[in-house]
C-alpha cells in the first residue's frame, strides 16, 4: 500500500522516523511531506534515507533541486497516487487548519485534495489537546472520515504530566492495518445501530437522561459503512454529526426509538444496539412547567419499552449484539443480559472508570459472545474499539451462515 507520512511540527516528530519503519516492515511504501516546522526537529535526509525517496518540504521549488518534480500542482499527484495519509505527529495546528480547510503549505493543500483513508495520530501539549476548540476542531474531522488515534498519557516535553504523547509507531501502524484489511467484510449486509442516550420529559422543558454521548455508536455506524455495510443509524440526541453514507433517524425518547428499530428491522441483517436507553419514563406529563416550591417533589416513573429484549424475542436469524454498561459486576451482567435478551453477543463495559465510557473519546470493553469466547480490547480510541467489534461480528456473522 503506497502511504503519505505528514511529519507536522512538534517535539514527537523525530517518533515519524520509527513509523516509517513500522510502516515498511508491513510491506508499504512510504512518501515523506514535512511541514516547515517539522524541519526545525528533524532534517529531510533523515526520512530520506530511511525512504529512499526525496521528502516534499513545500510546494515551490528550492534552489538546491530546480531540476526536481516540485510544483503547485503537485499535490494533486501525490494524492492520485495514494491510499492512506497518514499526519503524524498531528499538531493543534494542523488539526486546525484541516478543520478549517486552510490550505497554506504542501500537506495542509494535500488533504483537501486527498479522497482516501486519513488517519491523525495527535500529539501537543495536554491544555491544547483539551481545548474546546480542538476538541470541536477533532469532532469536525470525524464526521467528514478521518480517523483519529488518540495520544498516549505521560510525561510530555514540556514538563506536564497528562495526555498528548504521540502514540507508539508500532500502534499507529497496527491500526493502519486494522482500518484496511478488512474493509469490505460486511458488503451486502444491512447494519441497523442504535446510538446515544434517550430523554424522557417530565414536563414542557424537564426531562430525565443519562451521560452517553453516542460517540461509540456512531463510530461503530462509521466503521460499518467503511466495510461495505449499508447502515441505518437510530439517534438519541447527541452533539454529533452524523456519519456520511448512513442513514440517520433522529428521536428523543425511548418509545421514539423502539418505533423507529421496529419500522427498520425487517431490513436489518445486524442489529447492534449501542444506545443507552432509559428505563423508565413519565407517563403522565404535565402541560404546564413545573414550578419549584419548599416541598418534595415526588415523580412516579413507569418502565420504559424493553427495545433489546423485544428484538431478540423477534430478530430471528439476525445477528444481534447489545450493550452492557455496568458499575459493578461487569461480567455476570453481561452473562445474564446475553442470555434474558437472546443476544448473539455482548460489548461489556464498567462506566465508573475515570476518563473512559462515557462522554469521553475511550472505552475499555469486555466482547463476549454466545459459544464463551471473551475478548478484551482498550483502553483505546473508540473508533479502534469500533473496529474490534466489528472484527467480531464479520467473524461470527460468517460463522452462522456456514
Amino acid at each position: 500500500m503506497h502511504v503519505v507520512l505528514g511529519v507536522g511540527g512538534g517535539i514527537a516528530a523525530y517518533k515519524a522516523a520509527e513509523l516509517v519503519r513500522a510502516l515498511q516492515t508491513r510491506g508499504h511504501q512510504v512518501q515523506v511531506v514535512m511541514t516547515q516546522a517539522a524541519q526545525e526537529f528533524v532534517r529531510p535526509l533523515t526520512f530520506s534515507a530511511l525512504t529512499g525517496q526525496r521528502v516534499i518540504t513545500g510546494l515551490w521549488p528550492q534552489d538546491s533541486d530546480p531540476g526536481e518534480l516540485s510544483s503547485a500542482v503537485e499535490h494533486i499527484a501525490v494524492a492520485q497516487q495514494s491510499e492512506v495519509l497518514i499526519v503524524a505527529p498531528a499538531t493543534a495546528d494542523l488539526v486546525a487548519k484541516f478543520a478549517t480547510g486552510l490550505a497554506d503549505d504542501f500537506l495542509s493543500t494535500l488533504y483537501l485534495a486527498f479522497t482516501g483513508t486519513t488517519i491523525l495520530a495527535a500529539a501537543m501539549n495536554t491544555a491544547m489537546w483539551q481545548h474546546p476548540a480542538t476538541r470541536q476542531n477533532l469532532d469536525t474531522l470525524r464526521t467528514r472520515g478521518c480517523l483519529i488515534v488518540e495520544p498516549d498519557e505521560g510525561w510530555l516535553a514540556c514538563g506536564t504530566l497528562g495526555a498528548g504523547r504521540l502514540p507508539d509507531p508500532v500502534r499507529i501502524a497496527e491500526y493502519l492495518d486494522s482500518v484496511t484489511h478488512h474493509k469490505r467484510d460486511l458488503e451486502g449486509e444491512v447494519v441497523l445501530v442504535t446510538a446515544g442516550p434517550t430523554q424522557e420529559p417530565i414536563d414542557p422543558v424537564r426531562y430525565i437522561s443519562n451521560r452517553s454521548s453516542g460517540k461509540m455508536g456512531y463510530a461503530i455506524a462509521e466503521a460499518a459503512a467503511h466495510r461495505g455495510a449499508r447502515v441505518i443509524l437510530v439517534s438519541g440526541p447527541v452533539k454529533i454529526a452524523p456519519p456520511h453514507s448512513v442513514e440517520t433517524i433522529q428521536v428523543r425518547t425511548a418509545h421514539e426509538m423502539r418505533t423507529a428499530v421496529m419500522e427498520h428491522l425487517a431490513e436489518a441483517t445486524i442489529i447492534i444496539k449501542a444506545a443507552a436507553v432509559a428505563d423508565y419514563f413519565v407517563s403522565e406529563i404535565p402541560k404546564q412547567k413545573l414550578k419549584k416550591t419548599a416541598t418534595r417533589l415526588s415523580l412516579e416513573l413507569d418502565p420504559t419499552p424493553d427495545i433489546l429484549a423485544e428484538v431478540g424475542q423477534r430478530k430471528g436469524d439476525r445477528l444481534l449484539i447489545g450493550f452492557a454498561a455496568e458499575t459493578q459486576n461487569l461480567m455476570e451482567e453481561a452473562r445474564r443480559k446475553m442470555a434474558s435478551k437472546n443476544c448473539d453477543m455482548v460489548v461489556a463495559n464498567l462506566v465508573n472508570q475515570d476518563g473512559l465510557g462515557f462522554e469521553s473519546d475511550q472505552n475499555e470493553v469486555e466482547i463476549i459472545t454466545r459459544a464463551g469466547q471473551r475478548t478484551h480490547v482498550g483502553p483505546a480510541d473508540k473508533t479502534e474499539i469500533a473496529e474490534k467489534i466489528l472484527d467480531q461480528v464479520a467473524s461470527l456473522h460468517l460463522s452462522l451462515r456456514v
